[in-house]
């Protein structure tokens, strides 16, 4: 069903390709309003969808989905050397959080087709890591309008994001490894 949530969900994956181009010829003021109206309909559709009763099955894979998509469209346009923008993502930690992304994915994967877990919430490690990616682009976007003594933040926030990334993807790692252990103990005992 396309509710209005998943409407919002759905403009949100449209407006991917735009922020692309606008970052990518250039245009860095328009990307950030592109980028923070993007935003804006993701705080939207879970509000629209708690209000209205509109929660559907739908919306819980576009949402994460969109999400990702936008996080990891900014991650790599941020990170090409050409793109004309003040503060570039290290490449290092593009191919990390993209990696670390894959890696929870494919345990997800792995957990549903071998074990039938087919809920495998996000940790508040997790949660945390998704926000500081989050700030480290948007102030990635934010130094190309303030003065260069705020590229010592956005330096400090990549090795933030690096340790998060690193310390959220050894914990699903963990977390996966303990619900595969305990489903071949409970096997074992029956």
């Amino acid at each position: 069903m396309l509710t209005y949530a998943n409407q919002m969900t759905i403009l949100r994956i449209a407006a991917i390709p735009f922020f692309v181009l606008l970052l990518v010829y250039g245009h860095t003021g328009a990307a950030v309003i592109v980028f923070v109206l993007a935003g804006v309909t993701d705080a939207l559709d879970g509000l629209i969808a708690r209000k209205l009763k509109q929660r559907t099955s739908l919306g819980s894979f576009l949402d994460p989905m969109a999400d990702k998509l936008l996080m990891t469209a900014a991650f790599i346009t941020l990170t090409v050397p050409s793109v004309p923008v003040k503060a570039h993502i290290p490449a290092w930690l593009t191919i990390l959080s993209i990696s670390r992304d894959l890696l929870i994915a494919m345990f997800s994967l792995l957990l549903y087709l071998r074990l039938q877990v087919s809920k495998f919430p996000p940790s508040l490690l997790g949660k945390w890591t998704t926000g500081i990616q989050l700030v480290t682009i948007g102030v990635c976007l934010a130094v190309n309008f303030l003065p260069h003594r705020f590229l010592l933040v956005f330096d400090i926030l990549v090795y933030a994001c690096l340790f998060l990334t690193i310390a959220s993807g050894s914990h699903y790692l963990y977390r996966s490894y303990r619900l595969i252990e305990s489903h071949q103990r409970a096997g074992g005992e029956t």
